[in-house]
Order: C-alpha cells, then sequence, then structure tokens
C-alpha cells in the first residue's frame, strides 16, 4: 500500500508486519517517533501476542530484548546516540550470546559537546561489537531491510542494527510503499530460536570462558559474519521475488562499471551524490559511486570485484576516528590493499553539516585531480580552526573549544573568561 508517511511512521508500520513479540522502548531523540508509533500499535491490538515494555533506560531496554530472545520471543527495540553508548555492555552481550534481536539505530552525532543531529559516530562506535550493520538509503529501503533483518538475525542468531539517518530519513515524510502482512508472513517464517532457556533442558548462556576457549568463540563470531556476506545477498534475491524490490544486499552500483573515479559512501547522502555525478559524466568525466548496504559484515570481495577497473576511489563517509581519520575508509584500504586503486578519504557531514550540490561539486573536481588533502574534512572552516588554536597559544585559560567557537561563528554571544 502506497503511502506518504513519516520514516519512523513507515519503519514502526514495518516492524509490526514482522510480528514481534516483545518490543522495548525507551525514547531518545530521533528514534523516538519509530517506539512511540509501535506503542499505539500494540495498544490498539494491531500486533498479536506482542508485549510492550517502556523500561527506564536504554541499557534497559536492550536488557530487556536479551531476556525476551534468550527465552524464545522475537525481540525489537531502537535506539540512538548516547543511547547506544549507555546500552554498550548490553550490546556485546546480545552478540555474545548469539540472540536474533533487531534494532534500529536513529543514527545521531555523540557528544560532547551535545548535538542531536546525523552522523554515524553511535553506530561506529558498536562497528566491532559483533552486531551486523545494515545502512538503508531511503525510507522505503529502511522498511525493506527491517522485514529482512529479522530473517537474517533468526537464521543466523545474531543480532542485527538497521542503520537510517537521523531526521534526515527518520523524520522525512516520503512515499512509501508499505507491504501486505500477506507478503511479510510468506518472507519471513515464525521465529524457531536455535538457542532457548528451557527449564525441561537447563543450559547457561553468556557463562563465563576462560582463556582455553575465548578464541574459538571470538572466531566463531566472526565466522558468521562471513557466512552472513552469502546470506544477506541471498535473503535480498528472494526478498525481490516477493515484494518486487531490490532492496538490501551488500552493494549497490550508481554507474561504477568501467569509471575511472569511483565514489563510496553508505545511507542518505548518496541521494544528493547522484544529480552532481550525473553532470560530472555529462560533461566528459569517468565517475560512478557505490553504495555499502551491508556495512558488518564489511563486504570487501564484492568491493574488489565492482573496482576492478577503478584507478582511484573518493570515500565519503560521516564518521571520524579521532587521531587517525575516516573509518570506513580505512576498511576500504583493507579491502584493496592489494589493487593499484588510490583511496582518498573524506569527511563531511558531522554533526549534521549540509551537504550541498556545489560543495560536492568542487570536493570531486579535486578528487578526479587527486589533490585531496589526507584526510580531507569536507567543506570545514578552516578559519575557526586556526583562530582557536591561536587562542589556546595565547592564553592558558582559552575557554572552552566548543563555546570559543560558536561565538566565532556568531551563534552565541562571548562568554568572559573569569
Amino acid at each position: 500500500m502506497l503511502k506518504q508517511v513519516e520514516g519512523s511512521h513507515a519503519v514502526a508500520e514495518a516492524v509490526a508486519l514482522c510480528r514481534p513479540e516483545v518490543i522495548s522502548a525507551y525514547p531518545i531523540t530521533p528514534q523516538t517517533h519509530i517506539v512511540e508509533d509501535l506503542g499505539s500499535i500494540v495498544k490498539a491490538g494491531g500486533i498479536e501476542n506482542c508485549q510492550f515494555m517502556l523500561v527506564e533506560s536504554e541499557f534497559g531496554a536492550l536488557s530487556a530484548c536479551i531476556g525476551s530472545s534468550a527465552a524464545g520471543a522475537r525481540s525489537y527495540t531502537a535506539t540512538s546516540s548516547q543511547g547506544m553508548l549507555f546500552m554498550m555492555e548490553a550490546v556485546y552481550n546480545a552478540s555474545g550470546m548469539g540472540l536474533p534481536i533487531v534494532m534500529t539505530v536513529g543514527n545521531r552525532a555523540i557528544g560532547a559537546p551535545i548535538n542531536i543531529w546525523n552522523d554515524w559516530g553511535d553506530s561506529m562506535s558498536a562497528r566491532d561489537s559483533g552486531w551486523l550493520q545494515l545502512f538503508a538509503e531511503t525510507n522505503q529501503e529502511a522498511v525493506d531491510v527491517h522485514i529482512q533483518a529479522f530473517k537474517l538475525a533468526e537464521e543466523l542468531s545474531m543480532p542485527v542494527m538497521v542503520c537510517m539517518d537521523g531526521f534526515i530519513l527518520t523524520h522525512a515524510y516520503e512515499r512509501v510503499d508499505i507491504p501486505e502482512q500477506s507478503q511479510v508472513d510468506e518472507f519471513l517464517p515464525p521465529f524457531q530460536p536455535r538457542q532457548v532457556l528451557d527449564p525441561v533442558a537447563p543450559l547457561s548462556m553468556g557463562a563465563m570462558v576462560g582463556p582455553e576457549a575465548f578464541t574459538e568463540v571470538r572466531y566463531l563470531a566472526h565466522h558468521k559474519q562471513l557466512q552472513a556476506l552469502e546470506l544477506i545477498s541471498k535473503q535480498a534475491a528472494e526478498f525481490k521475488a516477493i515484494f518486487g524490490r531490490d532492496s538490501g544486499g551488500l552493494i549497490k552500483s550508481f554507474e561504477a562499471e568501467g569509471a575511472e573515479t569511483v565514489v563510496i559512501t553508505m545511507g542518505s547522502v548518496i541521494g544528493t551524490m547522484k544529480e552532481v555525478l550525473s553532470r560530472m559524466r555529462d560533461d566528459g568525466i569517468s565517475i560512478g559511486a557505490l553504495t555499502i548496504r551491508s556495512y558488518r559484515p564489511f563486504p570487501s570481495e564484492a568491493l574488489r570485484e565492482a573496482l576492478k577497473d577503478a584507478k582511484r576511489v573518493i570515500v565519503f563517509e560521516k564518521s571520524l576516528a579521532v587521531g587517525m581519520g575516516g573509518i570506513v575508509s580505512m576498511n576500504i584500504r583493507m579491502a584493496l590493499q592489494h589493487l593499484p586503486i588510490r583511496v582518498h578519504s573524506v569527511i563531511g557531514g558531522l554533526g549534521g553539516r549540509p551537504i550541498t550540490r556545489a560543495n560536492l561539486r568542487r570536493m570531486f573536481d579535486k578528487g578526479v585531480k587527486d589533490q585531496l588533502e589526507e584526510p580531507h574534512f569536507h567543506d570545514i572552516n578552516i578559519d575557526v580552526v586556526d583562530r582557536e588554536l591561536e587562542r589556546e597559544k595565547a592564553e592558558r585559560r582559552s575557554g572552552s573549544i566548543a563555546e570559543n567557537i560558536l561565538h566565532d561563528v556568531g551563534v552565541v554571544a562571548a562568554a568572559k573568561a573569569i
């Protein structure tokens, strides 16, 4: 059914169609509308045999899902930003115990300074936790990937994050095709857990493991991620056969075949890039793009095959490893280490900084000429940075960096140091 609907509401409807048995909720911007809508759906009787749990914290939200999933219930929650950090111990517990929980991450920057807008800092902080991470470009993809996420999680007995850009997708109204219940039921079978707490056959989950077995446990978590590479592609094909849409999978190409320069990114930003890249091709520039749909597991082999004819790639990401550079670009370099391809790392959109067609074109024009510094901080106001560095040299009590920069850019009045 076609609807003009907010992304969060569309995701809530998609999750409801997956027949979760436990939904654990704690609100944090920008994912709040998802769990609010699911609460309304459950209250109205829209999901049979579902318990909606409003808990005391993000740590409690995922901890409740760990308990319910271990008891054999299809379980779901959502979070963003600081909420991800607050539940981090439980994030590792869920994957270490092999529990097939699905969690939406409304991607948002992590403070301090506090920032409620979009970048990928939250999900990147959990990139090595053992969860699968699937990124959506549009709200239609967000709907479709959530349905695939439940099937993927339950087949592998691993938790899955579905990552969608906060506000850009969660609060955007778009035309979305909400599937019929019969379609979802055809694609997603009833939950049959690979492990379950049962008084008749007692067992331990998450028990102490010493040096004699911990390496093997972690290796098997790694092995399951590698298994997921094949399963993600297979399930995307099954999904397309039933729903008629190409959603999910490992990567997606936008005129990347045979291009000398290929831009690589994730999430919604590719929508802005497409028009810029199309105009550059009209100008005779050999350039295309790839978007990574599965960040974990990382699709190294698929990327190597797709980029075999490229001379350079420009990795555009909304994430930063402080003291090192781009996080996704480091993964790209590892994947392409034996190929003669130059990798440019571009970091942009941090904390919701606008990404415009004009500033993308300027950056891409430099990139195709190999003129980007490493790493390249997209659209940074270097004059503001230089003023703060000079301020720190000039006086010991130079004050808060964040407050100083807000003053320099004219957002707040200067605060006099005491």
